[in-house]
């Protein structure tokens, strides 16, 4: 039970607005990523993948995966290495946001 409690617990909190980003403050900082996912989240280049409509959770977590070298790409983890945790949330509620 305790189990339980514990993970309705955190997924309230991840799902709170609350814990979202900044849709327009990670637009502003979209501009780099844009050169590979498109400037509307939409990639051009098929080996990059959409991020527009991704879940706001998904696109944190994976970004926070390749700035900790847990997800391996070496493109990908010097994109990440000097974002704040602030920027992945406001870059993950900005791509969320699209469709």
């Amino acid at each position: 039970m305790k189990k339980l409690t514990l993970a309705i617990a955190a997924t309230v909190m991840i799902a709170s607005p609350a814990f979202a980003g900044d849709v327009d403050a990670g637009k502003a900082k979209s501009g780099t990523c844009a050169a590979c996912h498109g400037a509307a989240g939409i990639s051009a280049i098929p080996m990059y993948p959409n991020l527009a409509g991704q879940k706001e959770v998904y696109i944190a977590k994976q970004l926070k995966d390749f700035k900790a070298g847990k997800r391996k790409d070496p493109v990908m983890g010097a994109m990440a290495m000097p974002l704040s945790d602030d920027d992945i949330a406001n870059l993950a509620a900005y791509y969320s946001s699209l469709k």
